[in-house]
């Protein structure tokens, strides 16, 4: 099973780092550094999950690809 694509970026506006998983809808971190985003939203996806499956909401597939993964046909 592959896993989901979390997307790391910069942000001006917030003056730190965003991690979010787009799969996931809300599933989002902040960090002062990438190292920290990347941790902060790794701990937001277990919560998501755990929430999710204890509310017996579907847990959605990991389907999203940036357009540089993607294949041109």
């Amino acid at each position: 099973m592959k896993d989901y694509h979390i997307n790391l970026f910069y942000s001006e506006e917030d003056g730190g780092y965003i991690a979010d998983i787009p799969d996931l809808p809300g599933c989002s971190a902040f960090g002062e550094t990438p190292e920290e985003a990347l941790r902060e939203v790794l701990i937001a996806k277990q919560a998501w999950l755990e929430s999710a499956r204890a509310e017996g909401k579907p847990i959605p597939p990991p389907r999203y690809r940036p357009v540089v993964y993607q294949e041109v046909d």
